[in-house]
Order: structure tokens, then C-alpha cells, then sequence
């Protein structure tokens, strides 16, 4: 039995992980592109996954509202670059999407990975969903891990959520191991 994946803590600085980004350029996964931003970062399975596609084209419905609280969204899997552009092209994001997620990086920000059940679902170890959210001094403000594609956050209520806590200085829960 292998040891469970040691997320980032409640509290602690994001770690510092930059990959390729559809567009050009790099994707820094914890840092916004506009000062005083927050970060929402969706790790998702790949291209292979059905239920990523819905969840990203929903997360892309509730863009208006993400910007009107000041949270950068962005997304990031192990795909390459050919299956992230279909993707992206395939649900109509328009936020910051990286790719080629590496098994070393999945393993800081503490991933939950899966092999590929045969070469038709995808070719690579992939990472099970994540939802990351980063405050504007850097450190993990949220962080919601699961092992398979069923279990994710309502997104809604999770953009409702960081606004009450941005507007009313809510601390970060959660800091304390059992």
C-alpha cells in the first residue's frame, strides 16, 4: 500500500508549480494574473473524462461571477497539449487552462493518481480531481481533494463561499491535524 498524497496545508503557502499554458507562455497554478486576486484552480482528470467536461463548461458559466469577487479561475491536467486544446475547444473555456501536469508535480500539490483503465480512456497516469483555492497572500485558503471523478464541489456555492469569506475576513479553517 502506498502512502496517501500530503496536499498542500490550510494555511501554507501554494507550492510554486508553473506549467505549459494553451496560448503560450506558462501557468502559474497558485498565482493570479492581476494583483489583489484570488485563485481557483481546477485539476481535472484529462480529455478521457465526461464529467470534467461538465464541470469545467459550468465552472466557465459562473466566470461573470468569479471576477465580479476577484478569483482567477485556471485548470491544469497531466494531458498533453493536442488532448488540452481539444478540450478547451470541446466545452468553451476561455480561462487559463495548463497541461502536461507532471507526476512529480501532482505529487506536491498531493494528487490522488489513477493508471489509465485501458489505452482507449487515455495513455498516461492521470490526476483525480482537485479544487485548489489560493488567497492573495499566496497561502492554501480552501483545498478539496477526491480520489475519484463523482466526488467534487458544487461550484456555486463554493464561489458564494469565498466571497463571504473575503468580505468578511473569515480566517482559514481546518489548520489542525486530528
Amino acid at each position: 500500500m502506498t502512502s496517501a498524497p500530503r496536499p498542500p496545508h490550510p494555511g501554507a503557502p501554494f507550492p510554486d508549480i508553473s506549467v505549459p499554458k494553451l496560448g503560450g507562455g506558462e501557468l502559474a497554478l497558485g498565482k493570479p494574473e492581476r494583483a489583489g486576486d484570488w485563485r481557483l484552480l481546477v485539476v481535472y482528470r484529462g480529455k478521457h473524462c465526461p464529467l470534467c467536461h461538465r464541470y469545467l463548461a459550468g465552472l466557465q458559466e459562473l466566470a461573470a461571477r468569479a471576477e465580479e469577487i476577484g478569483v482567477a479561475l485556471a485548470a491544469v491536467s497531466g494531458d498533453p497539449e493536442p488532448k488540452a486544446r481539444a478540450f478547451v475547444d470541446e466545452t468553451g473555456v476561455t480561462f487559463p487552462v495548463g497541461y502536461d501536469l507532471s507526476l512529480e508535480q501532482m505529487q506536491a500539490l498531493g494528487l490522488y493518481v489513477s493508471d489509465p483503465r485501458s489505452p482507449q480512456e487515455t495513455d498516461r497516469p492521470f490526476p483525480e480531481p482537485a479544487v485548489f483555492v489560493v488567497n492573495g497572500d499566496g497561502a492554501v485558503q480552501i483545498l478539496d481533494l477526491s480520489n475519484a471523478p463523482f466526488a467534487r464541489p458544487d461550484l456555486a456555492a463554493l464561489l458564494n463561499g469565498i466571497a463571504f469569506v473575503r468580505e468578511k475576513d473569515y480566517p482559514i479553517r481546518g489548520r489542525r491535524l486530528p
